[in-house]
């Protein structure tokens, strides 16, 4: 249902998605990142690149239930979501609204995107 891997020395948070969650899927998937989180000593902003490309469109339910999982979760300064899903992308554009977010087809283009040198 999803892997997630911490890259400390580029602050990334990498997580790919399979299939559907349900809303008791969701609560369980937040509190063992949540957990792994802290573990990782990781904070408010770091790099996000979530891989939705072997993910479903997710129910509204499901939905509702990331959005109470997650709300406290600390933000990132950069967010890469990447699926080829057109219906998936407009699923994301319409939940996940945060400026600083931007959506790819494939893997390595959202990876060197995040990591690219930030103008200050």
């Amino acid at each position: 249902m999803y892997a997630f891997h911490f890259d400390p020395a580029n602050e990334l948070l990498d997580i790919r998605w399979q299939g559907s969650f349900t809303p008791l899927a969701v609560a369980d998937y937040a509190r063992v990142l949540k957990n792994h989180f802290l573990a990782e000593g990781f904070k408010a902003g770091y790099l996000l690149r979530m891989d939705m490309t072997d993910s479903f469109v997710q129910p509204r339910e499901v939905l509702g239930a990331f959005y109470e999982s997650f709300y406290d979760f600390p933000k990132a300064r950069r967010i890469a979501i990447v699926t080829p899903s057109a219906v998936a992308r407009m699923q994301v554009r319409r939940i996940m609204t945060q400026p600083y977010l931007r959506i790819f087809e494939t893997a390595g283009p959202a990876l060197d995107w995040l990591l690219e040198p930030e103008l200050v």
